[in-house]
């Protein structure tokens, strides 16, 4: 699809298609990335977004402490003052 830039007041906009923002997932905040092929528009994605559902994925198993199998040492052992 081919477009124009439009003057914002001293930078310049595109105006994107509502069947494109929906086709791309974009809502009304997006991440932009300047890469080797262009500028690259894409939805934003909160830190860790999917992480709930991968580490629920990964199996009840896997929802255990690591650390409880683990021996004590001294750090654990002494008493901490705050």
């Amino acid at each position: 699809m081919r477009t124009e830039l439009t003057r914002i007041g001293n930078s310049r906009g595109i105006r994107i298609p509502k069947p494109l923002i929906d086709q791309c997932g974009l809502g009304n905040v997006v991440e932009l990335r300047v890469t080797a092929a262009g500028l690259v528009i894409a939805p934003h994605r909160a830190p860790r977004h999917g992480w709930r559902q991968q580490f629920d994925a990964a199996g009840p198993d896997n929802n255990a402490l690591l650390l409880a199998e683990a021996p004590a040492n001294l750090f654990d052992s002494e008493e901490w003052k705050w």
